[in-house]
């Protein structure tokens, strides 16, 4: 993909199309197509574009590709507490100064015993990631197999493991302004109340968009893209696949 540095050189200068990752630019942890690439092509030569995606910025390149910092007007890793435009950072923010070591450690705690104690089919390594700005914890472990990825998607829609363990650790943390957003197959995220993908919205104020596009696959309350995809100030677009992506950005923008 092509870089190009100027707004005022796309057909609509103040409209901007943000994307989620998984599910939405790319099937979930798989790389980006040659068809929505060139999509994405297409579409910087008439609107601003960005990503918004809730893991740190290594997994977007692997996702993405190695040069989305040029690929993409906007790149908000993390839901935006990491974020970048036109190549250039911004400012970000850190959950562990946040918290505080004491509650964190609390949280950890409280999260592995819980895990321990859940009957899974199978159960892997990394139950806990620790990113700048939020943690995501997994049942089965993020180091599980795209194969056991979609077996426990599958496991956990027929039982609500996830949901379960959200509301256990809401009733045992009621004291910390927490919000728990389940994403993906085999995780959720766990950041303070604010922080969820509206945060990365603070980003475009500068630059005084008139329309804001966000394409999201979990779009249901409770999941990682609703509060963005019901803000007030956000026109939301809710897919199944990126070949939806695909198919309403060719409607929207012909």
């Amino acid at each position: 993909m092509s870089p190009i540095t100027s707004f005022t050189q796309r057909e609509q200068p103040d409209t901007i199309v943000l994307f989620d990752v998984d599910g939405t630019l790319t099937p979930n942890r798989d790389f980006i197509s040659d068809e929505m690439r060139q999509t994405l092509v297409d579409l910087r030569k008439k609107a601003v574009i960005g990503f918004v995606g809730g893991s740190d910025i290594s997994k977007q390149y692997e996702q993405l590709g190695s040069t989305i910092l040029q690929d993409f007007d906007f790149c908000f890793a993390e839901n935006g507490l990491t974020a970048y435009r036109l190549g250039k950072e911004m400012a970000s923010q850190s959950f562990i100064q946040w918290i505080g070591d004491e509650e964190y450690n609390k949280l950890v705690n409280f999260t592995l015993r819980y895990i321990a104690d859940m009957d899974l089919p199978k159960k892997r390594g990394t139950f806990i990631e620790f990113r700048n700005g939020m943690i995501n914890i997994s049942p089965i472990g993020r180091n599980c197999s795209r194969e056991e990825r979609n077996e426990f998607e599958k496991y956990d829609l027929e039982r609500g493991l996830r949901q379960k363990f959200v509301e256990a650790l809401k009733k045992e943390f009621s004291h910390l302004d927490l919000t728990f957003s389940i994403g993906g197959q085999i995780s959720f995220d766990v950041f303070p109340t604010g922080w969820d993908k509206t945060y990365c919205l603070r980003h475009l104020k500068e630059d005084d968009f008139k329309t804001v596009h966000f394409f999201g696959d979990k779009t249901f309350k409770g999941g990682n893209d609703y509060e963005i995809y019901s803000h007030p100030d956000v026109v939301g677009h809710s897919v199944k696949t990126p070949a939806d992506t695909m198919r309403i950005l060719k409607e929207l923008f012909p």
